[in-house]
């Protein structure tokens, strides 16, 4: 027997306890979530848009729906949905440029779709998203035009980044848009955070969609994660705590099982 399938199998057990719990808790009553300012900013932006008559661009990164970043790229999708809908009950312009081929066509699907449950589908035309590029600087320079030539005044940038990210942070400031920015790269971070008037950070961009629509299902999915996380900080508090006072502890042995 490998040394630890029981202890893991265990493990998994309690974490899918606790997430369909707090599933079918949330049914009964939403669980409580901290604020996220980048979330709530987002109809601030698209308010300020309104106002001055100018459009909001958005794009989702240059993540994939294939690889590793595809949790990244759905996330960013749910925020589009909500940023075109608040656009379309504005009656404000909406631009979105698209990296990468396979998020393009749904990224069309997620506006149209916004569009008609905002019950505007006569506002909503092909043009509004872009496909650009695939290269990244080709792609950064597209959406750098974008924002520049188009003046807008909000721009929300969801989803995968690389080097590009403090690019169009900064042109989006130089134009005086609002920027709001969300991404699971640590390695951009520190830019968008350094640049951008909001930034989610890490798990905060993951859990956007539960946190814009609210759904009980979601949010009760959101809260077991988060019991499931305290567990394991307490585990390996209570492991560190044993090992260094006994070398040697008799529960070492259980969990090897």
């Amino acid at each position: 027997m490998v040394a630890g399938r029981v202890t893991s199998f265990i493990i998994l057990v309690l974490i899918f306890a606790a997430i369909i719990y707090n599933m079918q808790r949330a049914k009964a009553r939403l669980p409580q979530m901290r604020r996220i300012a980048g979330l709530d900013a987002i109809e601030e932006a698209v308010g300020r848009a309104t106002e001055m008559g100018r459009p909001v661009f958005f794009t989702p990164g240059m993540g994939d729906i294939t690889t590793s970043t595809a949790s990244e790229t759905f996330a960013a999708l749910e925020m589009m949905s909500y940023s075109a809908q608040l656009t379309a009950r504005n009656d404000t312009g909406l631009i979105v440029g698209v990296a990468i081929a396979n998020v393009y066509p749904l990224s069309e699907q997620v506006v149209e779709q916004a569009y008609l449950q905002a019950g505007r589908p006569d506002a909503y035309h092909d043009d509004m998203v872009r496909f650009l590029s695939p290269t990244q600087f080709a792609y950064a320079s597209a959406c750098m035009g974008i924002i520049e030539r188009e003046k807008v005044a909000s721009t929300i940038m969801a989803g995968r980044f690389l080097a590009e990210a403090m690019l169009l942070a900064e042109v989006s400031s130089q134009v005086g848009a609002i920027s709001i920015a969300g991404t699971g790269s640590e390695y951009q971070l520190p830019f968008f955070i350094a640049a951008c008037d909001y930034t989610l950070l890490g798990e905060e961009l993951l859990a956007a969609g539960a946190y814009l629509a609210k759904d009980p299902v979601r949010l009760g999915s959101l809260a077991g994660q988060d019991w499931s996380k305290l567990l394991a900080l307490v585990m390996v508090l209570i492991g560190a705590i044993m090992v260094t006072f006994n070398p040697k502890p008799p529960l070492l042995d259980l969990l090897k099982k």
